[in-house]
């Protein structure tokens, strides 16, 4: 049973529930990178926004990556290992955790 959540729906539960989880840049891009997942994979995906924040993880830049994972070079090296959604107009990165 699958409720459809549109992105205010998305957001809105992230500000009360995990303000400081994602930027409200992160959540539109990672609520974006979730539909058109959907769309390439014709699977639907439940919204569990819990998982969401074990899953994922929203990074400052390029850098701040480096720092937790330190075995990475390049942005195309994290992107080898794992998704990676870049934030319009930003430095900022949501990688899928590894």
């Amino acid at each position: 049973m699958y409720d459809t959540v549109n992105f205010n729906q998305f957001n809105n539960w992230f500000e009360k529930q995990r303000p400081n989880n994602f930027s409200y840049e992160g959540r539109f891009a990672l609520f974006n990178y979730l539909e058109e997942l959907e769309d390439d994979t014709g699977d639907k995906i439940e919204f569990d926004p819990i998982a969401l924040c074990c899953e994922y993880s929203e990074y400052e830049n390029f850098k701040e990556v480096q720092e937790n994972y330190d075995d990475l070079e390049t942005l195309e090296d994290l992107k080898n290992r794992t998704a990676v959604i870049e934030i319009e107009n930003s430095e900022k990165l949501i990688i899928q955790n590894f």
